[in-house]
Parts: structure tokens; C-alpha cells; sequence
């Protein structure tokens, strides 16, 4: 089989984009919040875990710590009791309350809206960064969680296994006004249909251009058999 030109791989990459947003419309930050600084806890909060269990945590915790002041001065022991069940969770109390202090010190308490200082802040690696700037403030970013590593590599859109690299690699293959909305289909993907150890590629709709067709079960039914998700946000 010929190597794919850049060219070629570029096209199948928008194209498979374009099919996976029509099969998703309505993806988006799976975690509950209300302004920037409740997403960048949430995400801080996310990981090792799901965004399910973060959002049973977070509306008690964002109640009791409403400013990035307030998670400043938290009595830790309390924090931990609070966020216990997300895992980490001495950890994560010790990142959200150097994250409020961080704020307060050096942001008068706001989450700035550039790559280059939430990065800097605690807890804060660029794909929590790329989370916050992508759905809080829509500057357009590519978060390379799990699933959307494991899906870019499955797509033959690269090789790369190290995090900046991927992004960087997707981040030319697709315009940069889509790339919030294509992490978002990407790890909708990955989590409803192109799962880890079993993917649905009978039940895939971008099958046709997937050079790892065929690493999961391909019979139609028994593929739909392991979909996890809803077709549209009501079930229908």
C-alpha cells in the first residue's frame, strides 16, 4: 500500500472530522460549570477519574469556594473530605489551594485566558489549559486526553505518543477554528464507540477511512451491541 502524501492525509483527516461532528453535533465539556475558574477545578479535579464523579462532587464544592480567595484560604483537611471520592485527593486538595493562591497572588484572583500563563499556575499542564481556553473563553484548543491520543494514533493522523507532539501534529492537519469542537467529537468517540479493548468498528461511521478497521468487532450487530452512548442529548 503506498505511504499517504501529507496532502491525502490531510483531507482524510478533515473528512473524517466533518463525519464524526455530524454522528456528534452536540458534543461538548462534559464537566459542569459556570465560569472559568469552576472548569479549571473541575479539570484540575478530572483527573484519574471521571467527569461523572467530578460533577457529583463539584456543586457542593464549588458552593462552599466561590473565589479563587476562598480556595486560597480552605482548611485542607476539609477540602480533602470534599473531593475524596474523585481519588488523589490529598494531592488534588494541595494543587486547588497553591491554584487559588497562584490566582490571587499573580492573576488579582481571575483565570487568565492565555496558554502560556495557565500553564504556569499549579495542577495546570497544557491539556487542562487547552480545556479551560477552548470552553470557557472560545480561543480555540486541543486537549490530548486519553481517548483523543488513543483515537488520533488509531486514525493513522500520527505516530506521536508524547502529548504537545500530538497536538501539534493534529493542529496542522485540521483548521484552527475546529479544534474545540474536534476534541470534543474525538473523545465523544472514543468513549461511546472506539472504545479501548473492544472498539465498534462495525457500528463506526468513519470506518471507511480508518487504517485500524478491524482491531475491533466489525459485525454490525454485535458492534451496535457495544455502542455507549446516545444518538442525540433526549435518548431519541
Amino acid at each position: 500500500m503506498p505511504e499517504e502524501t501529507p496532502v491525502a492525509l490531510t483531507r482524510r483527516a478533515r473528512k473524517m472530522y466533518r463525519v464524526l461532528h455530524e454522528r456528534y453535533p452536540y458534543a461538548h465539556c462534559e464537566l459542569d460549570f459556570e465560569n472559568p475558574l469552576q472548569l479549571l477545578v473541575a479539570t484540575v479535579l478530572s483527573a484519574q477519574t471521571t467527569d461523572v464523579r467530578v460533577n457529583l462532587v463539584t456543586p457542593a464544592l464549588f458552593a462552599r469556594y466561590r473565589t479563587a480567595a476562598d480556595l486560597a484560604a480552605a482548611d485542607r483537611a476539609e477540602l480533602e473530605v470534599m473531593i475524596q471520592s474523585t481519588g488523589f485527593f490529598r494531592a488534588k486538595a494541595d494543587a486547588l489551594i497553591k491554584l487559588g493562591t497562584a490566582l490571587v497572588e499573580r492573576y488579582d484572583g481571575e483565570v487568565p485566558p492565555r496558554l502560556k500563563d495557565l500553564v504556569t499556575l499549579p495542577g495546570v499542564g497544557r491539556k487542562t489549559a487547552n480545556v479551560v481556553l477552548g470552553n470557557a473563553f472560545d480561543i480555540p484548543g486541543i486537549t490530548v486526553d486519553t481517548h483523543f491520543g488513543r483515537l488520533v494514533r488509531r486514525f493513522g493522523w500520527t505516530a506521536e505518543e508524547d502529548p504537545v507532539k500530538v497536538e501539534t501534529a493534529v493542529g496542522a492537519l485540521i483548521p484552527r477554528k475546529d479544534w474545540t469542537m474536534l476534541s470534543h467529537v474525538v473523545i465523544f468517540h472514543g468513549r461511546r464507540t472506539c472504545h479501548a479493548r473492544k472498539p465498534a468498528c462495525g457500528a463506526c461511521p468513519v470506518a471507511r477511512w480508518c487504517p485500524s478497521y478491524g482491531e475491533g468487532e466489525i459485525d454490525p450487530v454485535k458492534a451496535a451491541a457495544l455502542l455507549k452512548y446516545e444518538l442525540a442529548p433526549d435518548g431519541s
